[in-house]
Formats: C-alpha cells, structure tokens, sequence
C-alpha cells in the first residue's frame, strides 16, 4: 500500500519524480540518524524544512517494544495524522508540507514527514532554565502556565497522548516580528502581557485514539511536571496548571481527583530521581 500527500510546492518541485527517492536525496544537516530513522534540515530558494525520514523498524525493535508493553512506531503516520488533527482542536503545531508511506509488512515500512521548520521561536527548557535564579514576570509565568495546561487538556480532551510530553517540546514565539520579542519575554514587567503563541512539536511517538488512557494521562502529565522541576516552580504554579486543565475548582478537583494527581506527582519525582542517580 502507497500514501503520498504532497503541498503544490512540493507536486510541483518533484513532479514526474518518486517522492520516496527525492526524499533519499535531499542533502542538508543531520539533527539525528540511527538504525530506521534519519531527520535532517534542509533548504530549498531560502526556505527551510525539517525532513524526518524511516527505513523500517525491524522485527526486532517490533518485539522489544511489545515485550515492554509499548506500541512500536512504525512510521510517520502517526506524527503526520497528529499534525493534522492539532490545528483543528485549536493547538498550535509545525505545518507538514509532504507525507509519504509505503509497504505492508510492519517491520519494512518506509516513510516521511517534511515540515516547515519553525521560525524565531525559543523552547521553554532554554526559556526557563535560568528561572530558579532570575525570576520572570509573574504575568509570563501565569500565562504560559495556563497556555500549556490548555494544550495538554486539548490533546488529551481529543485521545491525543504525546508520550514525551517535556518543556523541551513546547516552543514560543520569540521573533522580532511578533508581538512578543525575545526582549519583551525576557524581562517586560508589564501588568498585561503581550499575546502569546506557543507551539507543540515532536510528535513522533504521539498516539491518537477515542480517548487516550489513564496511564497515558498521568505519562504525559508527570513528564511534564518532571521538566518543571528545577526552573523554581511554586505551589501555586501547580495548582493554576492544574485549575486550567482539569477546568473545575481545585476544592472539586482534590475531592474526587486527588488520587489522579497524587500518582501524577510520584511519577514525576520517580524520574527526577532516577534521571538524577544517571547523571552522577
């Protein structure tokens, strides 16, 4: 089985040619490359692109992941339908620009994704990382709290988990162009803050079902919540986050969810830890 979606640009640029070879070819510089897959950057007239590119997982890695209990990733299809489902639950995401997919042996599939790559953009783990020491705004921090728990609860309100659910995936807008220059994110003390646009990337493990699992919620959401930890986080933060995803009181939300959240939290600490013991 062959699936091809191309933008005209793309049609236009490889008519008559194999979308499957021209992607082969592209030449540009490699941001990841193992076994099955490959991303790259690359640049066509001035505009730029990220290509991510699967050869096939191999039966072995299929296996490896059914054994763990997980579901492998067999190709592109998954980030591309997500890609395409975000914009319309109100998420901002990259903009794909070529699809491909073919075979239908599992472990052979071969696949790629082209996005437009995003712009003058910060992601929130280089954003905050110094904000243990040098505090931001309190109306940067109370916005982008509640921008972020409103894109989870999007995602997960739709069956959207995206299983590496870090600050490191969420990028705001920081262009000059914008409203919001790098300089006004970074040290404007202004009482309302100027609009911001975030966006959710990386969503090649996503998993998009009818309604995604409580293991799943609490996966995503404890990721999250780990990635926060040392950027000087305070109660209150976590208590607005979790006000604006659950969208009720917080007294409703510790009667009849406090267990939820509580597994939330031990999960999270769990992966401090043990990142923690890794790194030394």
């Amino acid at each position: 089985m062959k699936q091809v979606w191309l933008s005209n640009r793309f049609r236009t640029l490889w008519e008559g040619r194999d979308p499957f070879d021209k992607v082969d070819q592209l030449q540009g510089e490699v941001f990841r490359h193992v076994a099955s897959r490959k991303t790259i950057r690359f640049t066509i007239e001035g505009d730029r692109y990220f290509a991510k590119i699967h050869h096939g997982v191999g039966w072995w890695e299929i296996v490896k992941n059914l054994l763990h209990l997980k579901l492998p990733v067999l190709s592109a299809r998954n980030e591309w339908t997500a890609l395409n489902l975000l914009p319309r639950i109100g998420v901002r995401t990259m903009t794909p620009v070529a699809f491909g997919r073919v075979g239908s042996n599992p472990a052979r599939i071969r696949s790629f994704l082209i996005t437009e790559e995003l712009t003058g953009t910060t992601s929130l783990e280089d954003l905050c990382a110094t904000w243990a020491s040098q505090p931001p705004s309190f109306w940067l921090r109370k916005a982008l709290n509640e921008q972020i728990a409103s894109a989870v609860r999007q995602m997960h309100t739709h069956g959207i988990n995206h299983r590496d659910c870090y600050l490191c995936h969420f990028h705001l807008d920081t262009s000059s162009a914008s409203e919001n220059s790098k300089f006004e994110i970074r040290n404007s003390k202004l009482a309302k803050p100027p609009r911001l646009r975030l966006y959710v990337i990386d969503l090649h493990r996503a998993q998009i079902r009818r309604r995604t699992p409580r293991r799943w919620l609490i996966k995503d959401l404890a990721g999250l919540y780990f990635s926060a930890m040392d950027i000087g986080m305070t109660r209150t933060d976590r208590f607005r986050f979790i006000k604006v995803y659950e969208q009720r009181p917080l007294r409703d939300v510790f009667r009849d969810r406090r267990r939820f959240w509580r597994r939330v939290e031990q999960t999270a600490i769990a992966l401090h830890t043990k990142v923690g013991r890794q790194r030394f």
